[in-house]
C-alpha cells in the first residue's frame, strides 16, 4: 500500500493517542481515519436500506383522491 506523509499539529496527535488509547502517533492517526471510513460505510448501508424502502413505499399505486 502506498505511504502519504503529513504534518499535524502535535498536540491534535497527542489528544488522538489519549482518546484511542494507542502509543505510537502513526497508530492513532490510522485508527482514526479507518473509523471515519468505517463510519461512512455504515451510514450509506443505513441510508440506503431507507432510500430504497421510501422508493418502494412511493412506487405503489396510490388510490384516487378527491
Amino acid at each position: 500500500m502506498a505511504k502519504v506523509n503529513i504534518s499535524l499539529d502535535a498536540e491534535l496527535v497527542v489528544e488522538v493517542m489519549v482518546l484511542a488509547g494507542v502509543g505510537s502517533p502513526q497508530d492513532a492517526v490510522e485508527a482514526v481515519v479507518r473509523d471515519y471510513i468505517a463510519r461512512g460505510h455504515r451510514t450509506e448501508t443505513r441510508t440506503e436500506f431507507k432510500d430504497r424502502s421510501l422508493r418502494e413505499t412511493d412506487a405503489r399505486p396510490q388510490e384516487p383522491q378527491g
